[in-house]
């Protein structure tokens, strides 16, 4: 880790509040949380382990740390860490992180929803946990996520997401379950543009364009303005993918309610056709 970054580090830490008092404090909440990110970034995945990776790199982190009273304890960290206020350090780490990660204009942001692997035990009656998160796919970075209770709660989840990203210039993507007003607002509010999938959570918009397409498809798009691409690659199995896409207003305004849409530009349908020597099997997506 670079010394500016470190010390960035240090900076968006100094805003969680350290919930010990007195004796308690022997060491710096600073140092602690340092210690514990670079070594989870190295690869320690629990206490023990963070403590070691600290005593390994004591030298190196004197240089940066004050660490008045040397490496902290596995169970210091572990109950600093309990005591800490969760949305705090989420924040503040989530700033380090959009601090020195650079995201350029045009890249693609993808929002999504998921569940952790085994994070549901049936004999404890306890659902598995659900996270948003916004990943970066040409950086290979996750600029940040939020746990939310089902996977119905992302509706609610992803504005929040949205606040706390800097997304100024990209391209943010989300599911169907993203294909909500609200959240094309906080995307233009955000200074970016949006590709959201459309499907039948989306009654009226839904049946409103695949009518729109139904109908160019019928008239082979002639007279009807628009762009198409065509893909065929092959790994295992023959995929085609073609799209078709429809940017004039005067399209744009068949749809109800479109105003209701910010910044809506541009409406698209990909039709893809997977081959392989059993089967052929098509999708539709808008």
């Amino acid at each position: 880790m670079k010394k500016e970054e470190q010390l960035t580090l240090m900076r968006c830490f100094a805003e969680v509040e350290d919930p010990r008092i007195g004796p308690a404090q022997l060491h710096n909440l600073e140092d602690i949380l340092t210690i514990a990110i670079c070594g989870v970034i190295c690869g320690a995945n629990d206490w023990v382990n963070i403590e070691l990776f600290g005593q390994a790199k004591e030298a190196w982190l004197k240089t940066i740390l004050e660490l008045p009273n040397g490496i902290p304890s596995h169970d210091t960290f572990g109950r600093v860490f309990r005591a800490i206020d969760p949305e705090q350090f989420e924040q503040a780490f989530m700033k380090w992180i959009m601090s020195i990660q650079e995201v350029t204009e045009g890249e693609v942001v993808a929002i999504d929803g998921k569940s952790l692997r085994r994070s549901h035990d049936g004999l404890l009656g306890k659902d598995a946990i659900w996270m948003v998160d916004a990943w970066v796919s040409e950086n290979q970075v996750t600029l940040g996520q939020l746990k939310v209770a089902e996977k119905s709660n992302e509706i609610t989840a992803i504005p929040k997401l949205l606040e706390l990203l800097m997304i100024k210039g990209c391209i943010v993507t989300i599911d169907a379950i993203g294909c909500q007003t609200k959240i094309t607002e906080k995307i233009i509010e955000a200074g970016a543009d949006y590709v959201l999938a459309v499907k039948e959570n989306q009654g009226i918009l839904f049946r409103e364009m695949e009518w729109l397409f139904e109908l160019a498809k019928q008239v082979k798009f002639e007279q009807v303005p628009h762009e198409h691409i065509k893909t065929v690659s092959k790994h295992g199995r023959l995929e085609i993918r073609e799209c078709w896409s429809i940017s004039d207003g005067d399209y744009i305004d068949y749809l109800q309610n479109h105003q209701d849409w910010k910044g809506l530009k541009t409406i698209a349908v990909v039709e893809t056709e997977f081959r392989s020597k059993e089967k052929i099997t098509r999708q539709r997506r808008y």
